[in-house]
């Protein structure tokens, strides 16, 4: 049966790290809640975040240590202090940022976990009806990661793969070992997982109350260096050393030469459908217990997934393999119940991907950023979507539209602005115009980056693909979505319809 198509409608994407806090990195506190209150005044219907996991190395919520767990860096300090479990003047004893337009991840590593533990030392969750039902209701991942993430610390923070043999391997003595010797490490992060969900569920029911629905986002893949792996290697492309045999990424375009090589052990789809995708059902449940709405990143991966072999250092010498399809498809949308998919079809186009979405009903996604190139059958032109879209702007990957347009030259801005009839308007007006664009058109759904919204130039980009160092830092500073801003947005959503 395919999936019920969205109502005309519009939303926000903005990550939760992105939002405004005393403590170096958006949380799901008080500013969470009025940003909430703000998407209410703007007649907004979707509030889209990136991955909520706990972030590794690069500090990308796309190679998460597990594709179950919260980042505890999103647990809010002030509703610990206000449930007894911190005091503010040693919350405030810590530094938590240099700029408060940045998140500066290493005072956040060297200093988040620490205050963690010292709420955990003052807690008596253990006692609570709700922490066992927390356990109870996440025994498929919580236990795996909790001794994951405690001989994680006991080997220095290094890959699972550096770990002595024994462990490495899950030899079954090793475990009942390491979880007896790291008994208090995993229940600190027991305890981290649950004051994340117990503080994420309770902003989520404020969101969903006032009628606005989260949108969440899973990568296809997942790190190596993860709690995923480290559990169920024999579901993964690795070798008898527990090395990825093949890795994934995408091949040469007409952005990158060498193509790109991300690294991810590839799954191996036999093993998995053999056991019906247990996994992945398993993901999917959690995730649609979570979210409202999934975005699903890189769904052309499982039609046709690109192997790239793991010695290489790019992606020249990759091939596209045969993905599981409509079998992994069906296991999905059994999985989710009634909530609803997108599907990031972006890159490539597979004619597989193309038939799995007509069968799914999965709205496609359409990027106006990649609209004026002169061509004029370009899909992501408005005037050749269709309503089962939605539509951006641009993505976390992308320059924000202040950026992109400020970056072009002034012959690559003349079909642009012929299109928009803005022939001598200010970058800032064909901002505008973009949004107006958007809003008008047939898509049913409508996202813009909270970037573009407030006009703020490539400072405020999120991601630049294939870099390290500067990614995933934008903040939001308190009061910058203005109401005026807010006014904005509801006046589109009137005229036309969301």
């Amino acid at each position: 049966m395919a999936q019920k198509a969205f109502e005309r409608s519009a939303g926000i994407l903005m990550p939760i790290s992105s939002l405004p806090s005393p403590y170096g990195i958006g949380t799901f506190g008080k500013s969470a809640y009025e940003f909430v209150d703000c998407l209410v005044a703007a007649r907004q219907k979707f509030w889209q975040v990136l991955p909520l996991g706990p972030t590794s190395y690069g500090d990308s919520p796309y190679a998460s240590f597990s594709a179950f767990a919260g980042n505890p860096y999103f647990i809010d300090l002030d509703t610990l202090i206000e449930e007894g479990l911190l005091e503010t003047s040693y919350v405030e004893s810590f530094k938590w940022n240099m700029e408060e337009q940045y998140v500066d991840y290493g005072l956040l590593y060297d200093s988040r976990l620490i205050v963690l533990k010292t709420a955990y030392d003052n807690s008596r969750h253990q006692d609570t009806e709700a922490y066992r039902n927390f356990l109870n209701d996440n025994q498929f991942w919580l236990e795996e990661y909790c001794l994951y993430s405690a001989c994680k610390k006991n080997f220095d923070y290094t890959s699972w793969q550096e770990w002595d043999d024994d462990i490495k391997f899950r030899e079954p003595e090793a475990l009942k070992y390491y979880k007896e010797k790291l008994a208090e490490d995993i229940d600190f992060y027991r305890f981290i997982q649950f004051k994340f969900y117990e503080q994420w569920n309770k902003l989520k029911k404020y969101t969903n109350e006032n009628g606005i629905e989260v949108i969440g986002d899973i990568p296809i893949y997942v790190a190596m260096d993860s709690a995923d792996v480290w559990r169920n290697t024999d579901i993964f492309q690795l070798d008898e050393k527990l090395a990825p045999k093949r890795v994934a990424g995408v091949p040469p375009d007409a952005f990158s030469e060498l193509g790109q090589r991300w690294g991810n052990p590839l799954y191996d789809w036999k093993v998995l459908e053999k056991d019906k995708f247990n996994w992945w059902r398993r993901r999917m449940e959690h995730s649609a217990r979570i979210n409202d709405i999934i975005r699903t990143d890189h769904f052309i991966g499982m039609a046709k997934y690109y192997s790239i072999p793991a010695e290489d250092e790019d992606a020249r010498n990759g091939e596209w393999m045969e993905g599981p399809g409509r079998k992994l498809i069906c296991a999905i949308t059994d999985s989710v119940g009634d909530k609803k998919i997108i599907a990031e079809d972006l890159g490539v186009k597979i004619p597989e991907v193309e038939e799995v979405l007509e069968d799914s009903g999965y709205p496609g996604m359409k990027v106006l950023e990649f609209a004026f190139d002169g061509n004029r059958k370009n899909e992501h032109l408005p005037y050749n979507w269709t309503a089962n879209t939605v539509a951006y702007g641009g993505t976390h990957d992308n320059d924000t539209l202040v950026g992109y347009f400020t970056s072009l030259e002034r012959w690559e801005l003349g079909y642009l602005r012929e299109y928009l009839d803005s022939r001598d308007a200010s970058i800032e007006k064909i901002v505008d115009k973009i949004f107006q664009t958007a809003y008008e058109s047939v898509a049913n759904v409508v996202i813009f980056q909270m970037q573009d919204v407030l006009k703020i130039g490539n400072i405020g980009r999120m991601n630049l693909p294939s870099s390290m160092g500067t990614n995933w830092r934008w903040r939001m500073i308190q009061g910058q979505f203005t109401p005026d801003k807010v006014e904005r947005l509801r006046y589109l959503c009137d005229i036309y319809g969301r």
